[in-house]
């Protein structure tokens, strides 16, 4: 039993590369669950154009545009782990909400005894589930809001808790520019994993505070982004070390500008036209805590695309949250229309 533990602990690690030296539980909350945020580096809190998905990073980035929107996003990952999301967008007057549902499934795993007894199986998995709510005002700022219920489950271990995130957008049309700013994650556990001497254990939940610009280009079909990330404190490093050996630190330490850049995901898209774009991007974070030496990958570095065909948009984006193991997500959005629903 503890053994199969362990090797769930393992995964899951693996699993939330993109939320490295993370503090906290439910690290779920911070993992990218559609293709176009994989695309554009995990992350993209300024981008406004009427992608539904995008609100899951900023509940500003909620608009109008969602309007009878359904998004489906998929990811198979290693060693039968499968995560994904649903979100649907409807509009009221002025005001924009959405419902969201994200999950991750780890499988099914044997359980043994301390005698290396098979004692059947049993399951581990989260669960997200998300009301938004946006609201435009004037011509430029639109502010919003996401009320996240928590469920986390591993074998007989289960964890309830709730999370708000607040974001605010400045959209300039006229000069293809967004500015976006989101505070992720503030909430607690109602119930923690266990109890120690009968006081239930209650755990932090993994804040994070991200500002990002988006900027087109007038006479090219590109535009580029910058997203900054857990601005709430500036070591992301794992290692903490009380020693005052200042070889030690030269030596192991990561410099001041190694972990500024550790900050910054940047990313680009390239829009031919409407209905379809290419996207690259490069997370300096990931890239520096998954990189070896000796292996050639492609850590840190993440490629998107999307088409729109009538009422369908499908996307898809590759990359690496595990040396050796890229991944492929998909996404499919349809506007409901077509199907009688108004």
């Amino acid at each position: 039993m503890r053994k199969t533990l362990s090797v769930l602990i393992a995964l899951t690690t693996c699993l939330y590369a993109s939320a490295q030296a993370g503090k906290g539980v439910y690290q779920i909350l911070d993992l990218p669950m559609d293709a176009r945020s994989i695309g554009l580096g995990g992350t993209n809190v300024s981008l406004f154009d009427g992608d539904l998905n995008l609100a899951s990073n900023n509940p500003a980035l909620l608009s109008d545009k969602a309007h009878n929107m359904l998004t489906l996003n998929y990811a198979k990952y290693i060693a039968g782990i499968n995560y994904g999301s649903a979100a649907y967008g409807r509009t009221w007057g002025e005001n924009n909400f959405a419902l969201a549902v994200n999950y991750i499934d780890f499988g099914t795993f044997g359980q043994y005894n301390e005698l290396d007894v098979y004692q059947g199986t049993f399951t581990a998995k989260d669960m997200v589930l998300g009301l938004l709510y946006s609201r435009q005002f004037g011509k430029y700022f639109s502010v919003g809001a996401t009320l996240k219920t928590i469920y986390s489950a591993y074998e007989r271990y289960s964890s309830v808790g709730m999370a708000v995130d607040f974001g605010a957008n400045y959209h300039d049309e006229d000069n293809m520019l967004d500015l976006g700013l989101t505070v992720r994650n503030i909430g607690f556990q109602f119930d923690g994993y266990y109890s120690i001497d009968g006081t239930n254990h209650r755990e932090a939940i993994p804040a994070n505070i991200l500002v990002g610009i988006s900027k087109k280009l007038r006479n090219a079909p590109l535009r580029f982004s910058l997203t900054l990330h857990n601005l709430q404190r500036f070591a992301l490093n794992y290692e903490r070390t009380a020693t005052a050996n200042k070889e030690y630190k030269k030596e192991h330490g990561i410099k001041w500008y190694d972990m500024m850049f550790r900050h910054a995901i940047f990313g680009i898209e390239i829009l031919p036209s409407d209905n379809f774009y290419l996207s690259a991007a490069f997370n300096y974070r990931r890239r520096a805590e998954m990189n070896i030496p000796t292996f050639r990958s492609i850590a840190g570095f993440s490629l998107g695309a999307g088409i729109r065909v009538k009422d369908f948009r499908v996307s898809m984006a590759l990359a690496q949250f595990q040396s050796g193991n890229p991944t492929l997500h998909f996404t499919v959005s349809t506007d409901l229309k077509g199907f009688g629903v108004k």
